[in-house]
């Protein structure tokens, strides 16, 4: 028996990555060696000190019990304390924090406590897909804000038009930014928070990737550290990437106390809880984050520079950013985004992300993902180099 999808559900495309997986598989399956650049899922392992506390909390049988959806006291001192070494931030472990099951569901849950159906919400073009989805789940609608390299990939508050603005209830931004890999500074932030004052709108700042980044004395800033940012937004730092912490699905949201506890009362309605293991795990990677996140740097530097000196002798050009696990690259004259993408898939078994996968900004660039080992990105390059 085949049962009919909500109009909701039919309204939305097939989610890029699970058909990724599933193009992946088929071309396993008839006998090809497929390199993926596509998913940005870290293959170096979670450290091993936040593995061995996972073991020792999963012994406790007190952790085996309910959760609570705001999160466990442990996970939210750890979360202040993190924010206050890292970004020099004041946060309140107890009104401020949220423990969440990964930013891609805090992401996508925000729109459904803070949008009616109707309602607009501002996100970038390209962009990480799920800012609009969970908005058409909530009934909303996108306007999307085109981001342009000789802008930086930087929004530009003047392209917004007023009355927009002033009808928005959200606005999402995502620096250091996926899929372009731009970076920003307190300056934009300052724009942003200033932005969203004037207009009354919820800043909504995804921080996946503030803490994977190739210059010590030029690490990204938090939206937080900028003026106004707790009276305007909140902040969703995710440990997926920067902790090798992909399949625990664990993040934090921080920021604007209001806006915390609404997102609480809609969670409690709809989950548990992450595993109180896992939160007391997190914990421990916030607690030792900067031996942690120097290695991980280490390992996707090399890479990057790997990688745009390979660009470079095909002669394909890239956007150059020292943040991010993402290179950002034009497809060549004559190609598609998606062409590209099919050309590398049929002739090297190669996957790359279509730049158009994240909107129409997208078109004329292709995502690699640095999260494969480094004889394994070489030889995709060298397998891109011969298709041409």
């Amino acid at each position: 028996m085949i049962f009919k999808e909500s109009e909701r559900l039919k309204s939305i495309p097939p989610y890029l990555f699970a058909e990724i997986d599933e193009i992946i598989k088929k071309k396993k399956e008839k006998g090809f060696d497929v390199i993926s650049l596509g998913i940005g899922d870290p293959d170096v392992k979670t450290p091993d000190i936040v593995v061995e506390e996972l073991k020792r909390q999963a012994d406790n049988p007190e952790n085996h019990r309910y959760p609570s959806s705001y999160g466990l006291k442990a996970l939210k001192v750890a979360a202040a304390n993190f924010y206050k070494r890292r970004f020099n931030i004041e946060i309140d472990p107890e009104s401020e924090v949220i423990s969440l099951w990964g930013s891609k569901e805090g992401i996508a849950n925000i729109a459904y406590t803070f949008i009616n159906p109707g309602d607009i919400v501002l996100a970038p073009d390209p962009s990480y897909p799920v800012y609009k989805t969970g908005t058409m789940f909530a009934g909303g609608s996108t306007v999307s804000i085109p981001l342009r390299e000789d802008n930086n990939y930087l929004i530009d508050f003047d392209e917004i038009d007023s009355d927009t603005a002033k009808k928005a209830k959200i606005i999402h931004a995502n620096y250091p930014n996926n899929p372009t890999s731009a970076g920003c500074g307190i300056d934009f932030f300052e724009k942003l928070a200033e932005f969203a004052l004037e207009n009354n709108i919820l800043v909504c700042h995804d921080n996946a990737y503030g803490d994977i980044y190739s210059e010590e004395d030029n690490k990204p800033v938090s939206f937080l550290n900028a003026r106004n940012s707790k009276e305007t937004g909140i902040e969703f730092y995710s440990l997926s990437k920067s902790f090798n912490m992909t399949g625990w699905r664990i993040s934090i949201a921080v920021g604007n106390p209001s806006a915390i506890s609404s997102l609480g009362k809609y969670k409690s309605n709809v989950d548990s809880g992450v595993f109180n293991a896992i939160q007391l795990a997190a914990a421990k990677a916030l607690d030792n984050y900067d031996e942690l996140i120097a290695e991980n740097n280490k390992t996707y530097s090399r890479r990057r520079l790997k990688v745009w000196n390979l660009l470079d002798k095909i002669g394909l050009s890239y956007f150059k950013s020292g943040n991010t696990i993402y290179i950002w690259t034009k497809v060549p004259e004559g190609f598609t985004s998606s062409s590209f993408a099919k050309l590398l898939l049929d002739k090297a078994s190669v996957v790359v992300t279509p730049g158009s996968a994240y909107g129409l900004c997208g078109e004329g660039f292709f995502r690699i993902s640095l999260t494969i080992s480094d004889e394994r990105l070489e030889e995709a390059i060298d397998r891109m180099r011969n298709v041409f």
